[in-house]
């Protein structure tokens, strides 16, 4: 996306403070943002705040006579590349369907020639009533996009569809909607398909309890991005995250280890594997249908744990075996010493380990060591993001070369 230009329409809500992680999220992918901030907006965050956050003035008014003169309501729609209204209430959805323009918002909405991209926000009563339900109908016919309401919790204290999604999921509609997850003929993986997991497993012990761990699942969707990106045709299949899915990923969520052994096995064939999910090595071998309560005696309830299948040494020794298989070694010692055992054990090509006793499970940043035939490679610390580019350009690299 970098090198273009959203025009952002903060709406009146509660949810106009996401904005400006948006402004920033984008920012950070070299993408520019200019903001008209409507009446109802202004309630909620500050023109400084959005221009701090930009780098760019926000637009309020209709009727200034200075910002008509130098960018006017009709440029200020069509020269961005995408018009994304977030929050976008039931008054600025209303306006648009319904044709009516009264200040600059819903003015710029009706001039631009532009995609719009919707995220809605408002009370779930609002969400549903058979009013915005049929503005939401006809935007849709209209071809405006939209993401989200999501279920949650409202600041009015109210639980139902309404919430607006978060930045990242916006981030990546705004990615679909202008096209940057489309796969180019001249990306390396192009004509391959990728295979990647994510995420914890969780196994459970009651319908209250389970066994699980940390996992966040941000390496395993920083890799699936970036191999998208690289041309290849990539399924994610990830245990129980808060992540939004990448745009341009085909997505499957799975619970439990044997759900996603399942998954993988059919979503292959597949050129390269990439296991970087934080599979639970055990399960309960009885999971109760009702919560474990404490008995009087303060007797601890004896659970017999037996193993899980071993994901990655099945699908290695599978004869639907991907090309490429790599593996993920999480350590808190001897790192390298135990990821180059895994390696031979699992039968996998490469492994990719890493220290996990800080805060990587969670984190933003990772440093991790490849280890394959030829030795063990230790990368600087990077982001996951750099890391998942990093890995996807050496997959793209051995597999071209193999071919």
């Amino acid at each position: 996306m970098r090198g273009k230009s959203i025009l952002l329409i903060i709406g009146g809500g509660i949810a106009a403070y996401k904005s400006l992680e948006l402004i920033r999220r984008l920012a950070e992918r070299g993408v520019k943002t200019r903001a008209i901030l409507t009446k109802a907006g202004g309630e909620f965050i500050t023109p400084l705040a959005v221009s701090s956050v930009s780098g760019e003035k926000t637009f309020q008014d209709l009727f200034n006579l200075t910002d008509e003169s130098e960018m006017g309501h009709i440029e200020l729609s069509r020269a961005a590349d995408l018009v994304v209204v977030a929050p976008a209430t039931a008054d600025l959805m209303g306006k648009l369907a319904g044709g009516l323009a009264n200040d600059l918002a819903s003015t710029t909405l009706l001039a631009t020639d532009k995609k719009i991209l919707l995220a809605p926000a408002m009370n779930v009563r609002m969400w549903q009533s058979p009013s915005v339900r049929r503005s939401a109908q006809t935007l849709k016919k209209d071809g405006v996009l939209f993401v989200g309401p999501n279920d949650g919790e409202m600041a009015c204290g109210e639980f139902g569809p309404g919430r607006m999604a978060e930045p990242l999921e916006i981030l990546a509609a705004i990615e679909q909607a202008l096209g940057a997850a489309h796969i180019k003929d001249n990306a390396p993986l192009t004509g391959m398909r990728a295979l990647v997991t994510a995420g914890p497993t969780r196994e459970p012990v009651d319908p209250v309890r389970f066994l699980g761990n940390h996992s966040s699942g941000k390496q395993g969707y920083a890799i699936a991005e970036a191999l998208m990106r690289a041309g290849a045709e990539t399924t994610l299949i990830s245990g129980p995250v808060s992540l939004p899915a990448p745009g341009g990923v085909k997505l499957t969520r799975v619970t439990t280890a044997r759900e996603m052994l399942a998954a993988c096995e059919a979503a292959l064939p597949a050129d390269v594997l990439v296991m970087a999910a934080a599979v639970a090595d055990w399960r309960p071998d009885f999971a109760a249908n009702s919560k474990l309560k404490k008995s009087t005696d303060r007797v601890v309830p004896l659970i017999k744990l037996v193993e899980n299948p071993d994901i990655l040494a099945t699908l290695a020794a599978s004869s639907n075996r991907p090309r490429l298989v790599i593996g993920f070694a999480a350590e808190t010692d001897d790192v390298v010493e135990n990821a180059v055992a895994k390696r031979a054990r699992k039968g996998a090509d490469w492994i990719i380990a890493n220290d996990v006793s800080g805060n990587v499970m969670g984190g933003e940043r990772n440093r991790v060591h490849l280890i394959s035939a030829k030795g063990v490679e230790d990368w600087p610390e990077m982001t996951k993001t750099e890391v998942g580019a990093q890995l996807a350009a050496r997959i793209a690299e051995t597999l071209k070369g193999a071919a």
